[in-house]
């Protein structure tokens, strides 16, 4: 018993200090340790002492915005060349996208407003709920199938404009059917006692509806325009933001931005908003009642 007591004795009073050298030598105290210095970060140390740099960083900020904003008014007043060639890039790959999503749109939306079947409130739900369809993940659909690993990869359509087109029509198509069809409805409970009596056919009704509503479908599509030139995150999946080819007003206020190119930036983003007030302007117009004549 003498001896394990002794034993035990021994490991108690030397394991400390075993473990406290075997410490010292992994991690060595900072004054064993050369090359080691320790800064300290102070307002004064950092800034200057006796400087008032807040002031001097706030006036050098307003300066850079100033001249940001005047090289912005330069770029288009002098109808820069890349700032024409995006803007129009952007407005021809919008309007088509635009074009094709009301020739789906605009008649599915009226068929849902006049025709009764089965499955009509589903239908109508289902379009409802694809207008608040993330962009990201319809750029990333679209990526997918694009691919050279997608079913429609051999076409080669992916970062081209086409894409570009495919993703803002799947976007914009709900859109445009669910406005159209809110418009056609309200319509369609208005005239269908007056069109059934004058016993019309089934086209006619469609015909008269479509234009007594026109304005209201006219409405829709520029409702799609306004969403899809303001479009970034699907287009720059699809697309790529390639210069020359690919590349829109949202991605590149995006890309000038990172760059630090603040001047094309803002005109670009100036071009964008010029465009979004238009339409509002137009659908504004367009809303208003006949009889004031007033906005």
């Amino acid at each position: 018993m003498s001896f394990w007591r002794c034993l035990s004795r021994t490991i108690c009073t030397r394991l400390p200090l075993l473990i406290g050298k075997v410490a010292i030598s992994c991690f060595p105290p900072l004054s064993n340790q050369q090359n080691v210095t320790i800064k300290v970060k102070t307002p004064n140390a950092r800034r200057g002492a006796g400087a008032r740099p807040r002031d001097g960083d706030h006036q050098q900020g307003m300066n850079e915005i100033v001249e940001g904003l005047l090289k912005a008014g330069q770029l288009i007043v002098s109808l820069d060349a890349d700032l024409i060639e995006i803007s129009l890039r952007s407005l021809r790959v919008t309007l088509t996208a635009v074009l094709i999503s009301s020739l789906i749109g605009l008649p599915l939306g009226c068929w849902l407003a006049v025709r009764r079947f089965r499955f009509r409130r589903f239908v109508i739900a289902t379009l409802n709920a694809l207008m608040g369809l993330p962009p990201v993940v319809v750029g990333l659909i679209v990526y997918i199938l694009l691919s050279r690993s997608g079913p429609f990869g051999v076409f080669g359509l992916l970062f081209t404009p086409a894409a570009m087109i495919i993703a803002q029509v799947i976007i914009l198509t709900p859109l445009i059917a669910s406005i159209s069809h809110q418009a056609i409805r309200d319509l369609w409970a208005e005239y269908h006692d007056l069109l059934i009596s004058l016993n019309t056919s089934r086209f006619q009704r469609i015909g008269t509806l479509l234009w007594d509503g026109r304005r209201a479908l006219l409405t829709a599509s520029l409702a799609g325009f306004g969403r899809g030139i303001g479009e970034v995150g699907a287009i720059m999946i699809v697309g790529g933001n390639i210069d020359h080819a690919t590349r829109v007003l949202t991605t590149a206020i995006s890309l000038e931005t990172g760059k630090g190119n603040f001047a094309l930036a803002l005109a670009l983003g100036f071009v964008l908003i010029g465009l979004a007030v238009l339409v509002n302007l137009i659908i504004h117009s367009l809303s208003r009642t006949e009889r004031s004549g007033r906005w």
